[in-house]
C-alpha cells in the first residue's frame, strides 16, 4: 500500500524516513519538498508514476509515497493520526521534539504500520507495546499569529501514575464555519462542521459522561413529526429553536444508543487526544463578521480609485477574536496601493483594561502577489473598522478593476461560548471514587474558526 513515510523539517531536512518496499527512489523527500515550496503542490500529486501525499502539522511536513492506486483520504487520515499519536507521546510536536525522540517515532511506526499497511492507530493500544520513555518537550512562546487555531494541550500521554502529574481532562468544541456572501452582503451559503475533541489524562481510564444540549436534534433520527412533515427548526439568530445536527459520527468507544436516546456521551476514554463527536449543521447561524466593500472613482484622475472595506464584528462584546485576517486579491492592472487603517486610540486603554489584551491592526499591500492583507488582533465584539485603500491603476481600466478584484476572504479564530451551532457541554461526570484523593480537573473551551468565509465583490 504505502512505500515510504517521511517527516521533513520546514527547511526540507529529512527527520524521519521509513522505506517499507524499496520501490520508490531515495530522492523522494527532495522531490516532495521542492514541489511544496516551488509549485505550491496540492495534498496529493503524482510524479513519474509515484503518488505523493502530505499534510503540514506542527510546522513539519508529514508525507507518504506509493506506486499503487490507494485512497487519498485514507492515507491523509493516517498521516494525521501519526501526527496526533506523536503529539500524545512527546507532549508537543516540533522539529526539536521529533529529533529528540526519533528512536521513539521509529518504534511507533513499526507498530502503526506493517509493511506499508496501517494496523494500529490507537494511542491506548500502542501503550501496551511501547515502553520507551519520551523526552517531553514544551513549546517556546509563540509569536502573535492568527489562523493557528486553538492552542493544543502540551502534555505527554504517559500514565499519571508514572509521572505523578495532575489528573486532567480537556474538552474542546471546535467549529469550522463556511459562509459565502454576495456583493450586497446577503448570506447565500452557510454551514458548520464541528467536533467535540477530548484530551484525557485520567489515571485508570474511568468511565465519563458528557451531557450535551437538551434541545439537541439529530436530523437523521428526529427530522419529521408524527405526520411525516419536516420540523421547523427556527433560527439561531434569536437564540431559539433546537440545536440541529444534519449528520454526525461518534468515536468507537462512545455508546451510540445512549447518545441517540438521552443526548449523553458515555464512554471509557482512551488516553491522549481523540475526536469524540464530529458533526455537520446546516441550520442558519448569525455570522460573526460582516464585510462590505465599496469602490469610488476619482473625479480628477482616471488612474486613481479608492477602495473601502468595512468590517463589522457582530458577536458578543465579551468575546474577543484573537486574530482576524482579511485578504483581497487585486488584478494586475493595479500598480500601487496605499493603505490606511482607522484609528481608535482613545479606546485602546479601556479595551486593554477590559480584555487584558490591547487591540492592534495593520494592513499591507503585496505587489508580488497582487493582494491586500488586513490583520486585526484581539478584536472585541460590537466593533466596526474601515480600511481605506488608495489604488493606482492603468488608465481606462477602472471597469476591469471592479470586475476582476476579489473575492474577499476572511480567516479568524474566535474563542468563547456560545458556539455558533448552539451545541454545548452541560456537564461532565467522571465515574471515579475521589474520596481518597484530589478530584480530576475539568477544562472546557469552545472556538470558532473560518473554513471558507468569502465575500463576492462582483
Amino acid at each position: 500500500m504505502i512505500s515510504q513515510l517521511m517527516v521533513l523539517s520546514p527547511r526540507g531536512d529529512v527527520i524521519i524516513l521509513k522505506d517499507f518496499k524499496g520501490n520508490v527512489c531515495k530522492t523522494s523527500p527532495e522531490i516532495l519538498f521542492r514541489r511544496i515550496t516551488l509549485k505550491d503542490a496540492p495534498p496529493v500529486f503524482c510524479v513519474d508514476g509515484t503518488q505523493y501525499l502530505y499534510i503540514k502539522a506542527g510546522s513539519l511536513y508529514w508525507g507518504a509515497t506509493t506506486r499503487e492506486n490507494v485512497s487519498p483520504s485514507l492515507v491523509l487520515e493516517m498521516l494525521n493520526r501519526l501526527f496526533w499519536i506523536t503529539n500524545d507521546y512527546v507532549g508537543h510536536v516540533s522539529e526539536e521534539s521529533v529529533r529528540k525522540n526519533f528512536v521513539l517515532v521509529y518504534e511507533l511506526l513499526d507498530e502503526i504500520m506493517d509493511y506499508g499497511f496501517p494496523q494500529n492507530s490507537s494511542t491506548e493500544r500502542l501503550k501496551e507495546f511501547i515502553a520507551m520513555e519520551p523526552a517531553v518537550s514544551r513549546p517556546k512562546a509563540p509569536l502573535a499569529s492568527i489562523g493557528s487555531g486553538p492552542k493544543e494541550v502540551v502534555k505527554s500521554v504517559l500514565s499519571t501514575s508514572r509521572t505523578g502529574a495532575k489528573e486532567e481532562i480537556f474538552v474542546d468544541i471546535v467549529e469550522k464555519l463556511t459562509a459565502i456572501f454576495d456583493v450586497s452582503g446577503r448570506l447565500r451559503t452557510s454551514f458548520i462542521v464541528g467536533s467535540v475533541q477530548v484530551k484525557s489524562y485520567l489515571h485508570g481510564n474511568p468511565m465519563i459522561r458528557l451531557g450535551l444540549s437538551e434541545n439537541l436534534l439529530l436530523l437523521s433520527d428526529d427530522a419529521s413529526n408524527d405526520d411525516g412533515m419536516p420540523l421547523n427548526y427556527g433560527s439561531l439568530d434569536d437564540g431559539l429553536g433546537p440545536v440541529v445536527l444534519d449528520t454526525y459520527s461518534l468515536h468507537e468507544s462512545a455508546d451510540q444508543q445512549v447518545f441517540a436516546q438521552d443526548r449523553i456521551l458515555e464512554l471509557v476514554p482512551p488516553e491522549g487526544h481523540f475526536s469524540l463527536l464530529t458533526y455537520r449543521s446546516s441550520k442558519s447561524f448569525r455570522p460573526p463578521f460582516r464585510i462590505y466593500p465599496a469602490v469610488e472613482d476619482d473625479m480628477h484622475s482616471d488612474e486613481k480609485m479608492t477602495l473601502y472595506i468595512r468590517l463589522l464584528a457582530e458577536y458578543e462584546p465579551r468575546k474577543t477574536a484573537s486574530g482576524v485576517e482579511i485578504v483581497l486579491p487585486l488584478p494586475p492592472t493595479v500598480s500601487r496601493a496605499h493603505v490606511d487603517t482607522d484609528t481608535q486610540d482613545n479606546e485602546g486603554p479601556l479595551l486593554s483594561k477590559l480584555t487584558g489584551k490591547s487591540f492592534q491592526q495593520s494592513a499591507e499591500w503585496y505587489p508580488r502577489d497582487s493582494k491586500l492583507v488586513w490583520v486585526l488582533r484581539n478584536l472585541p465584539g460590537g466593533r466596526e473598522h474601515t480600511l481605506r485603500v488608495r489604488l493606482t491603476i492603468e488608465p481606462g481600466q477602472a471597469h476591469m478593476v471592479r470586475h476582476e478584484m476579489g473575492p474577499i476572504m476572511a480567516h479568524f479564530v474566535l474563542p468563547g461560548k456560545p458556539t455558533m451551532s448552539g451545541l454545548d457541554v452541560k456537564y461532565l461526570k467522571i465515574m471515579k471514587d475521589t474520596s481518597r484523593g484530589q478530584a480530576p480537573s475539568r477544562w472546557f473551551r469552545a472556538v470558532a474558526v473560518a473554513n471558507t468565509y468569502l465575500v463576492r465583490t462582483d
